[in-house]
């Protein structure tokens, strides 16, 4: 489920907002920077209060809500946002989803922290200090 994650969360976040238009933006960005987010892997991380994720039915899919519109999730990008709940830690979300998906591929865990870095630019989600 978790394999090729970056390309199916590129094609969900561009292809499929809603009323947003800076969230075009490319995801090859957020893997492709020097270090920002490196020293984020032990921070708690939550997701900002001005979104909200929930299950749309008429979508068929999990969404990010916010004033402005709403964003499309992919499965992938779903099963990562729904354990960044303000007590778990990059490390601990990786663990969950290897535990939920043990065929994951190897490279999970750099997938998840460059989706994390993704949705950490786009303001999805904060670190607690």
């Amino acid at each position: 489920m978790m394999s090729n994650l970056q390309s199916q969360t590129e094609h969900h976040l561009n292809a499929d907002s809603v009323g947003a238009d800076n969230v075009k933006d490319n995801i090859e960005n957020s893997s492709s920077h020097n270090n920002e987010g490196c020293g984020t892997r032990d921070k708690t991380a939550s997701l900002n209060p001005l979104f909200r994720m929930q299950y749309e039915k008429a979508q068929g899919c999990y969404v990010l809500l916010f004033p402005e519109g709403m964003i499309k999730l992919n499965p992938s990008a779903a099963e990562i946002l729904k354990r960044v709940d303000g007590s778990n830690t990059e490390n601990a979300i990786c663990a969950e989803l290897r535990q939920a998906f043990p065929d994951a591929p190897e490279d999970l865990e750099e997938d998840v922290h460059a989706f994390l870095v993704h949705a950490e630019q786009k303001k999805w989600i904060r670190y607690d200090e």
